[in-house]
């Protein structure tokens, strides 16, 4: 054998034997890393506290076993949660958004605080599908729809435009006819709960999960619900089915996508497809965790994993509506 062939054996003798190993061992990315989930509204909602238990089990399931934290960016009705994650979170998957599920609004009324595409975010997929929910305190007689139709007047407690708390109940009043006179300004929902609590509102809307505990205890009773169906409410009437004229199912179809989205998760544009496809199988198996499930079953919230191309397939159906149909929907749901 050739001293040049014997040399380049002994070359490559001596790579497979300090190298390749290494290469076959390297640590998984997140090992060592912390990842952030920035929640778009304060502590102590349904966003915080899905965000929260899945920060406790989501680790196990991502290689390299990554710690996860919440931090809350409340502000513009979500939007400055939205915006930090598509601007300035670098597309590293060190940083997660629990986004407000009606975001998406904010694209289709062309809100000048919006600097978001919601096509273009990488999506992980949602924790889980939610009910809007419109519950009243349990002292007040109103039980059924028709209950609801001889009303002078209901006091619902709100946050302002562009939350749950607000475009349902403000739906509700266009459409079906129902008074309900909105008092807006509360920070979050745990301060309508309060206001509920101490009788100045008569109750408010939310989601399912996040009012369900308050209608176990007797505080709340659930008295209509969007066409989303959750277990417990099923018999519920939905406004989408009481609406009477073509518009106004048109336009609580749209708000429906909102619930179907659920609890979305997301991750800044340009991160890489192998990171994005790790954390979306972590999140389709956490959300099958039975701790975690004893855990939110605790907590009386549902947790179940959408994936992103089924998010993505509502919200295109929502950007994507003729103009006349925006422009009736921009004259209810405000920013």
């Amino acid at each position: 054998m050739k001293r040049k062939d014997l040399s380049l054996l002994l070359l490559l003798f001596v790579l497979t034997v300090l190298v390749l190993p290494n290469l076959l061992h390297a640590a998984p990315y997140y090992e060592g890393k912390v990842i952030r989930i920035a929640v778009a509204f304060p502590p102590g909602g349904g966003y915080d506290r899905m965000a929260r238990i899945l920060a406790r089990h989501l680790p196990r399931y991502i290689p390299g076993k990554p710690t996860v934290i919440v931090e809350n960016m409340p502000g513009a009705s979500g939007m400055i949660g939205a915006n930090y994650v598509y601007n300035m979170a670098k597309p590293d998957g060190l940083t997660l958004g629990a986004i407000n599920r009606v975001t998406p609004s904010a694209q289709l009324l062309k809100i000048e605080g919006a600097k978001f595409d919601m096509l273009k975010y990488a999506w992980i997929g949602s924790a889980a599908v939610e009910t809007s929910v419109l519950a009243l305190r349990a002292d007040l007689p109103y039980k059924t729809f028709d209950d609801l139709k001889k009303a002078k007047e209901i006091n619902i407690g709100a946050t302002g435009p562009g939350d749950t708390t607000y475009n349902f109940p403000v739906l509700i009043k266009q459409f079906l006819g129902v008074n309900l006179k909105l008092t807006t300004g509360y920070v979050a929902t745990a301060d309508i709960l309060l206001a509920t609590e101490r009788k100045e509102v008569d109750g408010y809307a939310s989601a399912y999960s996040s009012i369900r505990p308050h209608i176990a205890r007797g505080l709340l009773r659930p008295v209509l619900r969007s066409k989303i169906p959750s277990a417990g409410i099923e018999k519920l009437p939905a406004v989408e089915d009481l609406a009477t004229d073509q518009m106004g199912k048109t336009i609580l179809a749209m708000y429906t996508v909102s619930d179907r989205v659920g609890r979305p998760y997301v991750a800044p544009p340009g991160t890489s497809a192998d990171i994005i496809n790790s954390l979306r199988d972590a999140f389709a198996k956490v959300t099958k965790d039975q701790e975690l499930k004893q855990e939110a079953e605790k907590l009386m919230m549902d947790i179940d994993y959408t994936p992103s191309e089924d998010c993505l397939k509502e919200i295109r159906f929502f950007l994507s509506q003729p103009q006349e149909i925006v422009n009736e929907y921009k004259k209810y749901i405000k920013f």
